[in-house]
C-alpha cells in the first residue's frame, strides 16, 4: 500500500480514492432519493422534511464530530462516518419496506446526517495539513479541483447506474449496493488514511479539550471576519442548492411527461455529475480570468440564481436540461475556489471543527428552505418552488461582498503559480 502513503503523491491518491469511493457509494440514489421517498407513500412537503431532517442531523453533530476530528484524529472520524452511514442506508432500507411513519423517516434521516458530519471537514483538514507536511507545492484549487473531477466521474457511473438499476428491478436496489460501496469506502479508509501533519490531542479532560477546540474555532470562524461572511453566504446557497438538485428528479419527469422513467431522473443527476467535471478542469481558466476569489464566486452565484428563475419559468424538457447543465458547471466551478479561501484562513488546528462549522451553517439554510420549497411546490408548482429558490440564492451576494471588501490574504490569486 506504499503507493498510497508515500510522501504528497500517496496523499493525493489516498485523497482521491476515497473521493471516488465515498461519492460513487452516495451518488447512487441521488438520482433516485425523492422518488424513493415518494414511493414509500410520502407527500412532497413530507418528503422534503425528511430531507430536512438529515440536515438537521448535520447542524446537531457538524461541531461535534469536527471536535472529534481535531482530538482524537481525522482518520478515526472518516472511520466513524463510512460505518454510520453504512448503518444508516440499511436503516433507510428498513423504512422503505415497512412503509415507516414519519417519525421513523426522521430519525433515520438524523442518523445518515450524523454519518456525514463525521466525513465533512475531516477529509478535507486531512488534506490540507498532510500535503503541507509533505512538502506539496501545488495550490489549494488544483487539488480540490482535481477531486472534484473525481467526485463528477464517480457521481457520473453513481447516479446513471442507480437510476437504471431502479427502473430495471426496484427503488430499494442502489440502497443495497450503496451499503456494499460503504463497506469497501471503510477498508480502504482503514488501510490508506493515516494522519499526516498533525497529530491528536488526548487531553486528560475530553469536557476541556473539547470546549478548548470550540472556543478556538468560533476565535477563528465566527470572529474571524473574512471567514464569517462566507459561513453567512452558506445558508441561502448551499439550502438552495441542496432543494433545487433533489427537486429536479421529479420536476424533470414532470416536464418529461413520464413519472416511471427512472432512468430520466439520474441523468438529471449525471448531468450535474458531467458538469462537476468539467467545472474542475475549468478552475484553471478561472484563475486567469479573475485576480480575486471573491470576484469568481460573485460572478458564479449570481449567474446561479438567475438560472434558478429560468428553470422555474420554462415548461420544456430540453430547455431545462440545458439550464441544469450550466447551473451544474457554476456551483462547481467557484466551490474549489472558495474551498481554498476558507482553508487559507483557518488555522491547522481548529481546521476539521472550523471546516465543520462552516457546514453546519449550509445546513442550517437547508432545514428552512427544504420543507419550506417543498410546500411551496405541493401548493403551487416545481416551478414555482424553483423562481423562489433563485430568489433566495441572491440573498448570498451582500455577504461575498462583504468578504471582499476585507481584502483577506486568500483572496488574491494573480501572483500563485498554477501547477498540475
Amino acid at each position: 500500500m506504499t503507493f498510497f502513503t508515500d510522501g504528497s503523491a500517496g496523499v493525493r491518491r489516498t485523497y482521491l480514492l476515497l473521493t471516488l469511493l465515498s461519492t460513487l457509494a452516495a451518488s447512487l440514489i441521488w438520482g433516485v432519493n425523492t422518488l424513493f421517498l415518494l414511493d414509500a407513500g410520502l407527500s412532497n412537503t413530507q418528503a422534503f422534511t425528511v430531507n430536512a431532517f438529515f440536515t438537521v442531523g448535520q447542524m446537531l453533530f457538524e461541531v461535534p464530530t469536527g471536535v472529534v476530528a481535531d482530538t482524537a484524529g481525522r482518520r478515526v472520524s472518516y472511520l466513524w462516518g463510512a460505518a454510520t452511514l453504512l448503518v444508516a442506508t440499511l436503516l433507510y432500507l428498513l423504512m422503505w419496506n415497512i412503509q415507516a411513519p414519519m417519525w421513523g423517516w426522521a430519525l433515520s434521516s438524523i442518523v445518515i446526517g450524523l454519518g456525514f458530519t463525521f466525513f465533512s471537514g475531516a477529509v478535507e483538514a486531512w488534506l490540507v495539513d498532510a500535503l503541507d507536511a509533505t512538502g506539496y507545492e501545488g495550490d489549494l484549487e488544483s487539488m480540490f479541483a482535481k477531486g472534484q473531477v473525481v467526485t463528477g466521474i464517480a457521481m457520473l457511473g453513481g447516479s446513471v447506474a442507480g437510476g437504471f438499476l431502479a427502473q430495471a428491478t426496484n427503488l430499494g436496489a442502489p440502497y443495497v449496493v450503496r451499503a456494499i460501496l460503504l463497506g469497501l469506502t471503510f477498508f480502504a479508509a482503514f488501510t490508506c488514511m493515516r494522519d499526516i501533519g498533525f497529530t491528536p490531542h488526548h487531553g486528560k479532560s475530553a469536557r476541556d479539550e473539547i470546549k478548548a477546540v470550540v472556543k478556538a474555532s468560533i476565535d477563528n470562524g465566527l470572529r474571524n471576519r473574512p471567514v464569517r461572511w462566507m459561513m453567512l453566504a452558506a445558508p441561502f446557497t448551499m439550502g438552495v442548492g441542496v432543494y433545487a438538485f433533489y427537486a429536479m428528479q421529479p420536476y424533470l419527469l414532470e416536464l418529461y411527461g413520464d413519472p416511471t422513467a427512472y432512468g430520466i431522473a439520474g441523468l438529471a443527476a449525471a448531468i450535474v455529475a458531467g458538469a462537476q467535471i468539467v467545472g474542475g478542469l475549468s478552475v484553471p481558466l478561472i484563475r486567469k480570468i479573475f485576480s480575486r476569489r471573491t470576484h469568481a464566486l460573485l460572478t458564479g452565484l449570481a449567474i446561479n440564481a438567475v438560472v434558478l428563475v429560468l428553470l422555474g419559468i420554462t415548461r420544456q424538457f430540453w430547455v431545462a436540461i440545458l439550464l441544469l447543465i450550466i447551473w451544474g458547471l457554476m456551483f462547481s466551478a467557484y466551490r474549489p475556489i472558495r474551498q481554498a479561501y476558507l482553508n487559507g484562513e483557518i488555522p491547522s488546528e481548529q481546521r476539521a471543527t472550523v471546516l465543520s462549522f462552516d457546514a453546519l451553517m449550509a445546513s442550517a439554510g437547508g432545514v428552512v428552505s427544504q420543507p419550506a420549497l417543498g410546500r411551496v411546490a405541493d401548493v403551487w408548482s416545481y416551478g414555482t418552488s424553483y423562481v423562489v429558490s433563485g430568489a433566495v440564492a441572491v440573498l448570498a451576494l451582500p455577504f461575498i461582498a462583504l468578504a471582499r471588501r476585507e481584502n483577506a490574504d486568500s483572496d488574491a490569486i494573480e501572483h500563485e503559480a498554477d501547477v498540475s
